[in-house]
């Protein structure tokens, strides 16, 4: 898809590593303009120097995204340096220690969420704004294999990535005549930064998780960064409201 975003704009959150740092490289390569935001200031402003040097139009810009006003700030800036919002990558998330319903803490679920699922909605919220002010644009949420599946220990964050297909799904309807389309793509076990932290912490957990991967191997964030790209494309464009499952096979079982 080289070039076929030229003239485009979009936006990455969680763009610092992982999946929302392969995503803005990916946009760029394809001809984007790309603003990269993360909590990590000096990892986005990092990643943005790079591809400037490489011959692409990016900027970096610090944002929590469970902080309504950094948001809108986002979009603003945004729109502001490139003049337009085309495509959005909500991808910023954060993981939760394994607890037990019984056992864990309101804090605890407030945190988690406040980031993967109300950061999720602020987001749609103000991208929509200007999205519908052009009357066109493309938006990928980031829901997980937990978003699909249930699993023990994990259910403030599965909550959460649950949340956002319904979110996806209801956003999709409201905007999909006004040249606005809306997706969510679930993430399987890839290997980024947090992976390597679960494989730190919770080798065993991780380790069961990988018995039900048919394809028997960690998934990479060009493999959704492809995905996320994908569906943001004209070859996309009849397809509304999806749970695009990127997750070796996890989920077909």
């Amino acid at each position: 898809m080289n070039d076929s975003f030229s003239g485009q704009v979009a936006l990455v959150t969680g763009a610092a590593s992982g999946m929302g740092l392969a995503t803005a490289r990916a946009f760029a390569a394809a001809g984007a303009a790309v603003v990269l935001a993360d909590v990590n200031e000096q990892g986005v402003a990092k990643e943005v120097d790079a591809l400037r040097a490489a011959g692409h139009q990016a900027a970096a810009f610090r944002c929590d995204v469970s902080d309504e006003a950094q948001v809108k700030a986002l979009v603003d800036f945004t729109v502001t340096t490139f003049g337009r919002l085309d495509c959005a990558y909500n991808n910023a998330g954060i993981q939760a220690p394994v607890s037990e319903v019984a056992d864990a803490t309101t804090e605890l679920f407030d945190t988690v969420n406040a980031v993967n699922l109300r950061g999720v909605f602020t987001c749609m919220k103000y991208e929509l704004q200007q999205m519908r002010k052009q009357g066109s644009g493309a938006i990928v949420n980031c829901s997980s294999l937990g978003g699909l599946v249930g699993m023990p220990g994990r259910a403030a964050y599965h909550a959460g990535k649950h949340g956002v297909l319904g979110l996806t799904k209801s956003a999709a309807i409201e905007c999909a005549q006004q040249g606005i389309r809306i997706n969510a793509v679930c993430p399987g076990i890839i290997h980024t930064p947090m992976v390597a932290g679960m494989l730190e912490t919770q080798s065993d957990a991780l380790a069961e998780m990988m018995k039900e991967v048919p394809i028997g191997r960690l998934g990479t964030s060009e493999e959704i960064a492809s995905a996320v790209v994908w569906l943001c494309s004209p070859g996309a464009s009849f397809v509304i409201g999806q749970s695009l499952a990127v997750d070796g096979g996890f989920t077909i079982r």
